[in-house]
């Protein structure tokens, strides 16, 4: 399971949300004990914008290693964080200290270059393709279909260290029906706001990797705020364990 730990949010969205680096090294530490495998996280600068800058990356990641936090660790590398296409590569170039995986929005211009710019540089691939809607998609980025067919387009030649991150904008059996005949590799289904815990049931029961946390979703699956990224990981337990045993007791 992968925990988004604060995604495009800010200190308007909650108390919910860890932006400082102690706060996030807090939240993933909590995260983890509670179940989650992986840790999402957007870095920041200290006055709160998003940054790719070696200088914040770096120093977050040491911090949650240092800390203990020993899941895989990924990282944005979006547009929110750099709107230049080739100002994100050449700072996922400049890192000093690399993630485990990074993600890569196959809806924002120069996302092959970059996925393949990460590749090269021995850090795995979250290929995020939106469908259902554009949601997802920021500023200058291309509709979910046109998102596939570049994913679909761009040549997987490390498939091991390549997972498609599906953003779906319903719970729709159908549009997960439809991603059988995609690439051999990992799936992972998202979805955010009100879509967040129907998808999650639905990629559970498929039995894709899923993703949760505040980055994604404010409450809980009774509608209740979210504590912490530490309750949603609970919440997101319960709910693929028992989507997992209805799955078996049907067959």
């Amino acid at each position: 399971m992968l925990v988004s730990l604060n995604g495009g949010r800010g200190g308007a969205d909650g108390v919910a949300v860890p932006l400082s680096p102690p706060d996030l090294v807090e939240s993933a530490l909590a995260a983890v004990a509670a179940g989650a495998g992986e840790v999402l996280v957007h870095p920041r600068t200290p006055c709160g914008r998003e940054s790719l800058s070696p200088r914040v990356v770096g120093p977050l990641l040491e911090a949650m290693r240092g800390a203990g936090v020993f899941v895989p660790l990924s990282v944005s590398a979006g547009i929110g964080a750099e709107p230049d296409p080739a100002g994100r590569l050449e700072r996922v170039r400049s890192w000093t200290v690399l993630p485990d995986r990074a993600v890569v929005h196959f809806a924002e211009p120069g996302a092959e270059e970059l996925a393949q710019a990460l590749l090269a540089r021995g850090v795995a691939v979250d290929a995020v393709v939106p469908l259902g809607s554009e949601g997802g998609a920021g500023p200058g980025a291309e509709p979910g279909p046109d998102a596939l067919e570049r994913f679909l387009a761009w040549p997987v030649r490390d498939p091991g260290r390549i997972r498609l991150a599906v953003e779906l904008a319903a719970a729709d059996p159908a549009l997960v029906a439809g991603l059988r005949w995609l690439p051999p590799v990992p799936l992972l289904l998202f979805g955010r706001g009100a879509a967040a815990w129907p998808v999650l049931r639905l990629a559970a029961r498929c039995g894709a990797a899923v993703r949760t946390g505040v980055g994604d979703v404010l409450h809980l699956p009774d509608g209740r705020p979210a504590r912490s990224n530490a309750q949603l990981v609970a919440a997101a337990r319960e709910i693929s364990a028992a989507a997992g045993a209805a799955t078996a007791g049907s067959r």
